[in-house]
């Protein structure tokens, strides 16, 4: 089996695991991801922005930190673009990919956004993050500018894979993340 035929059978799998996960689960990866924040800006600046994403298909829904940050969401393009734009609970379009994302023209550059979340179907113990296959997030971090942004990880424990994840050579390993359990950052 080549790369991409493997990720399929694993995306099927997690996708699944996820599907059984409780909002109390879902909320306390919530809880710790607010935990995180406390503690990872206690000693340093917020810049202007977290980029979060918007929540499909049973992801940890983020959207409560607009509560207490300013908020960028991505915006798949064709080419594997993706840009992320400045959202306060403001009107969103489908983009290139069907996703909502903001309908402005407020583009923001890496020096503005402090952290990128990132929604996992599951990660290994080298950071290597199992999405939906599109590799937008691969794409953009491939740059060295938006590379050094910290990008962490969103899941639940029961996604974590106990062996590790197929991996094509423009995989980009996460810098941690989060779960209901634990915070590895």
């Amino acid at each position: 089996m080549n790369i991409e035929q493997l990720k399929f059978i694993e995306r099927k799998r997690y996708r699944f695991l996820r599907k059984k996960n409780t909002e109390n689960v879902k909320n306390a990866v919530n809880k710790n991801v607010n935990k995180f924040l406390n503690i990872y800006f206690k000693n340093r600046e917020i810049k202007d922005y977290l980029a979060i994403y918007w929540p499909l298909k049973d992801e940890i829904d983020l959207r409560n930190l607009s509560k207490n940050f300013s908020i960028a969401l991505p915006k798949c393009l064709p080419n594997k673009i993706l840009q992320f734009y400045a959202w306060k609970n403001s009107p969103l379009e489908k983009d290139y990919e069907g996703i909502p994302s903001p309908k402005n023209n407020f583009l923001l550059n890496h020096k503005q956004i402090s952290i990128i979340f990132v929604p996992c179907l599951s990660i290994d113990r080298k950071l290597t993050r199992l999405g939906y296959g599109g590799g937008y997030f691969d794409y953009l971090r491939s740059d060295s500018l938006w590379g050094s942004v910290p990008c962490i990880g969103i899941l639940t424990s029961n996604c974590i894979s106990k062996s590790l994840l197929p991996k094509a050579k423009w995989d980009l390993p996460l810098t941690g993340y989060i779960t209901e359990k634990e915070i590895l950052v």
